[in-house]
């Protein structure tokens, strides 16, 4: 009944809207190509996953790892721009293992973080790269196969667990508030919870459940919104409201909808301006591909082709559907549909 009612109001906002109002005048690849920001993310080719940069309006890709012996994924841009952090996977079967790593924008100076660890994320001010453990020692390829949460400071290259980690279980996608108070995650199957998306205090034991449906959530640069995915064929924009007992978010003021296609992995630009999404058909990945998992095209490692990179106007408001063609507030940052996923924003060319 909740969620009804916050659809209703949202309808109401928008109803006499024709199509989606946005407050730019600039056209979308325009302002993608005079902001200067690129994204990375994860790419399939020739049996291997690499991390690629692309600039924001498209016009310019290329590989930041080119390994032939290891699995780069997953990378995570420091907010400095300074590092990005991935997950890099070796072996195969059950005795495959996924490390976290940090490396330069330029893709020198690799350094491990630790073994059997998933899904990296960054604190503000970029001294601290988090992660999430491993459940079990043997592999398995389900996203939220995680317990605990850990600090990792990378400077000093000492870690500490969270306070609460100890009942910290089956999160993914977890995400930093831009002051570095809270974590926004997802838990599947853990902490009491089929499937939610919770509110984490970062240096407490606080957790809100934020009574939305789906995954991925993302903080906006400023804190006020959060992005994420209500189901397969959808992303979500609305405001959030943290309070001392509780946490709520609004009425949804952007919805992304694709019926036709899937669309996950939702980030934003730095200033707030776009979003990124990825985008391609349903399927269960290609097991007959090297060096991939099989598991929903989503998830991180599963070979997902016809997938890609799109750059979504952020300011817009109302409803923006893919189903039959892109509209004009829409970019594609990729085109080639060679497993592109799982973006991330940097502030500046590497």
């Amino acid at each position: 009944m909740k969620l009804e009612m916050r659809m209703c109001c949202l309808w109401l906002c928008v109803s006499g809207l024709a199509g989606v109002v946005s407050a730019e005048s600039q056209s979308v690849p325009e302002r993608l190509k005079s902001s200067g920001f690129g994204l990375v993310f994860e790419h399939y080719e020739n049996g291997n996953w690499d991390i690629f940069y692309g600039s924001a309006d498209g016009t310019s890709v290329r590989n930041l790892t080119s390994t032939l012996d290891k699995q780069e994924l997953y990378p995570q841009v420091s907010p400095d721009g300074k590092r990005v952090a991935f997950i890099s996977e070796e072996g195969s079967g059950r005795d495959t293992v996924r490390s976290v790593w940090v490396m330069g924008m330029d893709g020198l100076n690799r350094k491990k973080v630790a073994d059997y660890a998933r899904q990296p994320f960054w604190s503000p001010d970029s001294r601290t790269l988090a992660y999430l453990p491993q459940e079990y020692p043997k592999w398995n390829v389900v996203d939220y196969y995680t317990k605990g949460l850990v600090y990792y400071d990378v400077e000093s290259g000492t870690r500490k667990d969270h306070p609460n980690a100890s009942s910290l279980h089956h999160l993914y996608n977890p995400d930093f508030s831009p002051d570095g108070k809270w974590i926004v995650s997802t838990v599947h199957a853990g902490m009491g919870f089929g499937h939610a998306i919770l509110l984490i205090e970062a240096q407490g034991k606080r957790i809100f459940d934020l009574d939305i449906p789906g995954c991925r959530p993302s903080f906006s640069p400023d804190g006020k919104y959060v992005a994420w995915g209500p189901g397969d064929h959808e992303i979500a924009v609305a405001p959030i409201i943290i309070g001392e007992e509780s946490a709520t978010v609004g009425d949804w003021v952007l919805r992304v909808l694709d019926s036709k296609r899937k669309i996950y992995h939702v980030d934003w630009s730095p200033d707030g301006s776009f979003l990124s999404i990825s985008r391609g058909p349903n399927g269960d990945g290609d097991i007959t591909k090297p060096n991939t998992h099989a598991s929903a095209c989503e998830i991180v490692g599963v070979h997902a082709e016809g997938w890609d990179i799109y750059a979504v106007d952020a300011l817009a408001r109302g409803s923006i559907d893919l189903s039959e063609s892109l509209p004009s507030n829409v970019h594609p940052v990729t085109r080639d549909g060679h497993s592109n996923k799982e973006s991330d924003w940097v502030r500046s060319h590497p």
